[in-house]
C-alpha cells in the first residue's frame, strides 16, 4: 500500500499533525476507533544492546572534532526527509558528517541532531532525535511520517544510547543557542568534519573492502544478465536493475546511480538514463558501487565485451587505458601529492593518443600545462578522488589537503582512467568512433606502498574475455 493510499484511511477527529497536501482527503476517525486505539497492546520490552563495532572509532572522531573547537557549541545535523513529489518523499540518508561521527547509517532517524556542548575540558555530547511516540498519543496512528502504525517501530532513547555509546535525548528538547556553529552553515566547521574523513581507520577499511566483496558479486550478476540485455529493448535497464538487486539484498544500495552505457553511450560520462540497447560486437561500461549498511561505498568500473571477445580496436583502447591505470596505480606512494596519480595516468593517455595521430601536436606539447590539453578532449574527466562515507568524499576539503594533498596511509581513492571517443567526432578514425573505455578501482593506500582493493576483479582484456566465458557457462 502507497502512502498516498495509507493516507487516506482516515484523519483523527482530535487535532494531529497531518500533511496540508493530504487534509483534503481524509475522514474523520470514529469515536470507537479513538475510544479503543490505545488499549489491548502488549507492554513492550527492551534489553538494550552492546554497542555497535562502529561506537568506538565513531567517539574518536568525536573527540578529534572536540579537541578543534575549544569553547564552541557545534550542531550536527542529519538532516529531514526529502519530499519526491506530493506526500511522497525519497529515501532518508543522514548527512555523511552525522553518520561519520554518530556511527548512526542506513538505519538511524530523520532530524536527529548531533550537539557538542562546550564544557571546562572538552565538550559534554548528546544525540537529540524523535522518541517512538507512546500508543496513547495521536501521533501513534496518525501521523504518516513518523507514526509507528505507518513507517514501522523507532528506536527508543535508551536503545540508541547503549547502541552508539552516546548521551541521547528527545528532539522536543533541543534549542539552537546563539553564536553555535552549524554543519553547512559554518565553513570553518563543515571543512573540519570533511578533512576528518581523508584517512580511514581500521572499521572504515573493513566496510570498503566488504562494499567492494558485495559490488564484485554485483559485476558478476550483470555478466550472467548480458543474453536478457541483449534480447530487451531496454537492455541498459536489465543491466541496471540486476546490479540493484544485488546491492539491496547485500547492501543497504548503491552509492551513487548506476551507468549502464552501452556502445555510444559509453562516451557520455555520466550515463544514467539507462534506456538504450545493449547490442552484440559493442562494449558496455558499467561503472556500480554497493553502499553497505554503513553507508560507506565500493566505486568500480569495467568495460565489457557484450559478446564476450573485443575487437582489435577495442582491445587496443582497452589496453591503453588499463596501461594507463597501471602506471597511476605505480605513482601511488605515500608522499607524494594526490595528483601525481593523475598526471602519471594522462602520460600515457597523450603517449597513446599522439601515436596513433590523433593529436594536433606532440605528447609532450599536449602535456604542457599552459598551452597544451589536447589530449584532454578523449579523456575530460580526472583520475581519482576520494571514496569512502560518500562516493567522491571529503569534497569540502581544502585543495591543499585534497588535489595537492599527501598520500598518506590509510588514505582510499579511485583510480579511473578512461578514453572516450564520441559517436561524431571527427577528429578520430571513423573505427575509433562510438568507443568509450573506463576502468576503475578502489586504491587503499598503506605504508608499504598502493592495495588495490578490487583486484580480484578481471581488469586486462584477456582476464575480462576469461571472465565473461566463465560466468556465462
Amino acid at each position: 500500500m502507497s502512502t498516498a493510499e495509507r493516507d487516506t484511511i482516515a484523519e483523527p477527529a482530535v487535532e494531529t499533525p497531518v500533511e496540508s497536501s493530504t487534509t483534503n482527503r481524509k475522514q474523520p476517525f470514529p469515536q470507537g476507533f479513538l475510544d479503543t486505539i490505545s488499549t489491548g497492546w502488549a507492554e513492550r520490552t527492551e534489553t538494550l544492546p552492546e554497542p555497535r563495532a562502529q561506537a568506538p572509532f565513531a567517539a574518536e572522531r568525536r573527540a578529534a572534532v572536540s579537541a578543534a573547537f575549544p569553547g564552541k557549541r557545534l550542531v550536527i545535523p542529519a538532516g529531514s526527509l526529502k519530499q519526491r513529489s506530493n506526500d511522497t518523499d525519497y529515501v532518508f540518508r543522514a548527512h555523511s558528517a552525522f553518520a561519520h561521527l554518530t556511527g548512526w547509517a542506513s538505519d538511524s532517524e530523520p532530524d536527529s541532531i548531533l550537539v557538542f556542548e562546550p564544557t571546562a575540558d572538552g565538550h559534554d555530547v548528546t544525540l537529540y532525535f524523535r522518541e517512538r511516540a507512546d500508543r496513547t498519543t495521536t501521533e501513534f496512528y496518525a501521523d504518516a511520517t513518523v507514526g509507528e502504525f505507518w513507517i514501522g517501530p523507532r528506536p527508543s532513547l535508551a536503545g540508541v544510547a547503549a547502541d552508539l555509546a552516546v548521551a541521547t535525548d528527545h528532539l522536543d528538547r533541543f534549542a539552537p543557542v546563539d553564536g553555535e556553529l552549524v554543519l553547512d552553515e559554518d565553513e570553518h566547521l563543515t571543512r573540519v568534519v570533511s578533512e576528518l574523513r581523508l584517512v580511514k581507520d581500521d572499521y572504515e577499511i573493513a566496510e570498503m573492502r566488504r562494499a567492494v566483496d558485495i559490488t564484485a558479486q554485483g559485476f558478476d550478476d550483470v555478466i550472467r544478465s548480458l543474453p536478457d540485455a541483449v534480447a530487451h529493448a531496454r537492455g541498459e535497464r536489465v543491466v541496471e536493475g540486476v546490479f540493484h538487486r544485488r546491492a539491496r539484498e547485500d547492501g543497504n544500495g548503491e552509492g551513487y546511480d548506476t551507468i549502464a552505457a552501452s556502445g555510444p553511450h559509453a562516451c557520455y560520462l555520466h550515463w544514467t538514463r539507462n534506456d538504450g540497447t545493449v547490442v552484440p560486437g559493442d562494449l558496455i561500461l558499467v561503472d556500480a558501487g554497493v553502499e553497505a549498511d554503513s553507508y560507506y561505498t565500493a566505486d568500480i568500473t569495467r568495460t565489457l565485451p557484450v559478446s564476450g571477445t573485443f575487437t582489435e580496436v577495442q582491445r587496443r583502447i582497452y589496453e591503453t587505458v588499463r596501461e594507463a591505470a597501471d602506471a597511476a596505480f605505480a605513482a601511488a606512494r605515500v608522499g607524494v601529492r594526490f595528483r601525481e596519480v593523475h598526471e602519471a595516468a594522462m602520460r600515457v593517455i597523450a603517449a597513446r593518443v599522439a601515436e596513433w595521430g590523433l593529436l594536433p601536436v606532440t605528447a609532450d606539447e599536449a602535456l604542457d600545462g599552459d598551452s597544451g590539453g589536447q589530449h584532454r578532449r578523449y579523456m575530460v574527466h580526472g583520475t581519482s578522488h576520494h571514496l569512502g562515507i560518500d562516493v567522491h568524499d571529503c569534497a569540502q576539503a581544502r585543495r591543499e589537503m585534497y588535489y595537492d594533498g599527501i598520500l598518506a596511509p590509510g588514505m582510499v581513492f579511485t583510480i579511473e582512467p578512461g578514453l572516450y571517443f564520441q559517436i561524431d567526432d571527427l577528429t578520430v578514425p571513423a573505427e575509433y568512433r562510438g568507443i568509450g573505455v573506463r576502468i576503475e578501482d578502489d586504491i587503499l593506500m598503506t605504508a608499504d606502498g598502493p592495495v588495490n582493493l578490487s583486484a580480484g576483479i578481471p581488469r586486462t582484456a584477456d582476464e575480462v574475455e576469461a571472465w565473461i566465458a566463465r560466468v556465462q557457462s
